[in-house]
């Protein structure tokens, strides 16, 4: 018996991986985040037990993998995006582990790809940024030292913000120092999903443009140079010679 946790990409249900979507297909158990996960991405599964964690705290959870591991089933533990990325698996793992409990990680197609793929953009660019910042906004849980959004903001790297949109007026007011006010800057909502929603500006007036939307949680908050790629150098990988 193994438990899988699953990452199921980012909405769209064909960017769930060829692996993960087998797994979800013939575990006999499968347990998914309800409230990222959409519907269609457990469509064709033949388990015996299907459970919408989203309301479940982490001992019911784990609960429910003993309960499996007792009677020899696998589980399809299903998260959004990539499970190692702000999939709170961690705690989940650290539990199972102390059980005795084997599990295994499949990888998903992540938000901030998807966003990417949404802008029709590359977040690495040459002289302009190698370097991508994967983080989110403190809000209840503080970041550690040295992560707050203003020292990362020093590099100039291209960044992803997760969780923040609620307080994007406060990041912009963070970045600004660094990124200046003209930086390009988006705001995705559900990349992928048939609602997906699309904000692009800049620090100056991206917080007005946001404001005259609907959107208030499920996006993510990509700013870097790589956002407007005319006029930049080629690399040099397909360069003659």
């Amino acid at each position: 018996m193994t438990v899988f946790f699953i990452g199921a990409g980012p909405g769209d249900p064909e960017l769930i991986t060829v692996r993960g979507q087998r797994l979800v297909r013939s575990c006999p158990v499968v347990l998914y985040a309800g409230s990222l996960v959409p519907a269609a991405v457990l469509e064709g599964n033949t388990a015996e037990r299907v459970v919408n964690t989203a309301e479940l705290d982490l001992d019911a959870i784990v609960a429910l993998l003993e309960e499996a591991h007792r009677k020899g089933q696998d589980v399809a533990r299903v998260h959004s995006g990539d499970p190692s990325l702000y999939g709170a698996i961690g705690e989940q793992i650290r539990r199972i582990r102390l059980l005795g409990i084997p599990y295994e990680i499949v990888p998903g197609v992540t938000a901030t790809a998807a966003c990417a793929a949404a802008l029709g953009c590359e977040l690495t660019l040459p002289n302009i940024s190698q370097t991508l910042i994967l983080t989110r906004y403190a809000t209840k849980t503080a970041m550690p030292e040295g992560e707050r959004l203003g020292d990362l903001a020093r590099h100039r790297a291209t960044m992803a913000i997760h969780l923040g949109v609620r307080h994007l007026a406060r990041i912009v007011e963070e970045l600004l120092p660094h990124y200046g006010a003209d930086c390009p800057i988006a705001v995705v909502y559900r990349a992928s999903w048939p609602d997906e929603e699309r904000v692009i500006g800049t620090l100056a007036d991206i917080v007005e443009r946001v404001r005259q939307t609907d959107i208030e949680r499920t996006a993510l908050i990509l700013v870097g140079e790589v956002l407007n790629a005319e006029g930049f150098a080629d690399s040099s990988l397909y360069a003659k010679g």
